[in-house]
């Protein structure tokens, strides 16, 4: 198929690109390079832009004859995005519409969109089903949940079909170490405890210790991010063979607290890492673990990186590689 990737050169997206790609996949990948980097984009064009550019989607869908949008292009920050909603609103949710319009306009009828789990709020049961209440907390999360709404509705009036993956905390690497986790600034807990372990930090900060679990720190489901490139393209695959639209979690069914991720990089890395501990951040669930039943039914998806070590092994052999990122 020919696939427009947007933010296709981001952590998550440029992982995806790369499993199109080995599946004989034709990929284009619309990214403005704001947060992702060019270098993690290969084997497919990339073309600097963004979906505000109504006309520019609709000449990218015309060009290259695009049959499915896999869309990763938005601000993905919790806390910039209480502070900052009315950016969030229109990044994420604005110029998300200004796709879906283009999609319509264009006769490209199949979308993929990279949902978070952060519509959920917080959980009522653990692990969270696709059909646990959706109550967000924070604007991030909202802009999520408004974009699949109005995707919902377009299919309704349009035929557009849709599949929505809520994914729950992206981890690791690609295995051949040359693309992986590159943020500015970095926010997730396993490449900030691997930048103290190389010295560029020089401890990690753990927010809460009293939390309700074993050890009173957050517990997390930690999802690599090759399991989650595999799920958009089964996803994507199922839509063009007539399957509905549906929205899926993505998670390994296994939650870690922040203590044992620290235990776990530790002994990958073969040496302690520095810690201070502070108080709870405002709005962090004690505990988020997936429900991931329905994609492994409906699709066939099966997590291939099931271990937490394993998924640092990954991620470290990146940072080893690229210590100063791309």
């Amino acid at each position: 198929m020919n696939i427009l990737v947007t933010g296709g050169a981001g952590y998550i997206g440029s992982h995806t690109v790369r499993e199109l790609v080995n599946k004989k996949h034709r990929v284009v990948v619309l990214d403005n390079l704001s947060k992702g980097h060019e270098a993690a984009v290969k084997g497919a064009q990339l073309v600097r832009g963004d979906t505000a550019g109504r006309e520019l989607l609709k000449s990218l869908f015309r060009e290259h004859d695009i049959e499915a949008v896999m869309h990763f292009a938005a601000s993905s920050l919790v806390g910039e995005s209480v502070r900052l909603p009315s950016w969030y609103y229109h990044n994420n949710l604005v110029k998300g519409l200004l796709l879906l319009d283009a999609m319509v306009e264009s006769g490209v009828r199949y979308l993929v969109f990279s949902s978070t789990a952060a519509v959920y709020g917080e959980p009522r049961e653990i692990p969270i089903p696709e059909n646990h209440p959706a109550a967000p907390t924070n604007t991030y999360g909202a802009t999520k949940l408004a974009l699949e709404g109005a995707m919902r509705w377009y299919g309704e009036a349009y035929g557009l079909r849709s599949a929505s993956l809520r994914y729950f905390n992206a981890a690791g690497a690609d295995p051949a170490g040359d693309i992986g986790e590159d943020h500015d600034p970095e926010t997730h807990l396993i490449p900030l405890v691997l930048k103290v372990a190389m010295g560029h930090l020089p401890y990690l900060e753990v927010f809460g210790t009293d939390y309700p679990t074993p050890d009173g720190t957050c517990i997390r489901d930690y999802i690599h991010v090759n399991d989650l490139a595999d799920a958009h393209v089964l996803a994507m695959e199922a839509l063009a063979s007539g399957a509905s639209s549906a929205v899926y979690n993505l998670g390994n069914g296994n939650g870690y607290s922040v203590l044992r991720v620290i235990r776990a990089a530790e002994e990958v890395v073969g040496k302690p890492i520095p810690v201070h501990y502070g108080a709870r951040r405002p709005g962090d669930p004690a505990m988020l673990v997936a429900g991931s039943k329905k994609i492994k039914a409906g699709l066939g998806w099966q997590p291939r990186f099931t271990d937490l070590r394993a998924i640092i092994e990954t991620a470290w052999r990146w940072h080893r590689s690229h210590p100063r990122g791309y």
